[in-house]
């Protein structure tokens, strides 16, 4: 009996461990935080490395969909719908993210990240900056049912 509890304790603990992140498939509203006006629709999806990415599935802002005219590379001039703006971005702990990156269409720009879902999954507050956190911006994302 005691093997059999090891065993199923072993297997939940495996399964815990490899259960999605709490952004995996979640979907979120981009709302500016210069205008305060939604942007776009993004999904994040979780890489085998268990990073997370986020991809623009619609652009809310009619005349701006259709190129990321001040990105650099492989960005430059392509569709906003389908770009991942967000790339690498880890889990450090609960609802707490690092690590990753945030390409700002607008400007062209690529920030470090910072990201936690607050309100009961409702919001994810990002801190895009450069260099330290205190050099940066914040947005609030609204959560899409």
């Amino acid at each position: 009996m005691k093997k059999l509890a090891c065993a199923l304790g072993l297997w939940a603990a495996a399964v815990l461990s490899h259960a999605a992140d709490p952004l995996n498939g979640t979907v979120w509203k981009t709302i500016d935080d210069k205008t305060k006006q939604a942007k776009a629709i993004v999904k994040f999806t979780e890489l085998k490395n268990g990073t997370l990415n986020a991809n623009i599935h619609s652009v809310l802002t009619p005349g701006e969909e259709n190129a990321c005219k001040k990105c650099q590379g492989p960005y430059h001039n392509k569709s906003l719908k389908g770009l991942t703006i967000v790339h690498r971005l880890k889990n450090v702990g609960g609802q707490s993210y690092e690590g990753g990156t945030i390409l700002d269409p607008q400007s062209g720009k690529t920030y470090k990240l910072k990201a936690e879902i607050v309100d009961g999954g409702k919001k994810l507050n990002l801190r895009g900056y450069l260099g330290i956190s205190v050099l940066g911006r914040n947005q609030t994302w609204i959560r899409v049912n």
